[in-house]
């Protein structure tokens, strides 16, 4: 099992920054890709930005491609989503989950999720 713990999130206004993380622990050998995803009040959960523990590309959707910024740090089992210029439209739950395959756009290519972490964006 993989356990997987995010922090980092808050309320901001509009323009601004937050960094999310989620640490995971557990049998983290076994995973190769993270994700984020984000669920808004009354939405279907989408995909945010993924990468591979391993390094090579990483996927944004295009909604936040040059806003915010996946980086993961292998020392300490943990992901980052730096999160800049924020849009009261990024207000949502983020979750951090983690797969056996490579990363991916899509929640069915995840195994463990986290308990999700509450963004709110101010305007």
């Amino acid at each position: 099992q993989v356990q997987l713990v995010e922090s980092g999130g808050g309320l901001v206004q509009a323009g601004g920054s937050l960094r999310l993380s989620c640490a995971a622990s557990g049998r983290t050998f076994s995973t190769n890709g993270m994700g984020w995803f984000r669920q808004a009040p009354g939405k279907e959960r989408e995909f945010v930005a993924a990468l591979s523990w391993s390094g090579g590309t990483t996927l944004y959707t295009d909604s936040v491609k040059g806003r915010f910024t996946m980086s993961r740090d292998n020392a300490k089992n943990t992901v980052y989503l730096q999160m800049n210029s924020l849009k009261p439209e990024d207000t949502a739950v983020y979750y951090c989950a983690a797969g056996k395959k490579g990363p991916s756009r899509y929640n069915t290519a995840y195994d463990y999720w986290g308990q999700g972490t509450q963004v709110t964006v101010s305007s």
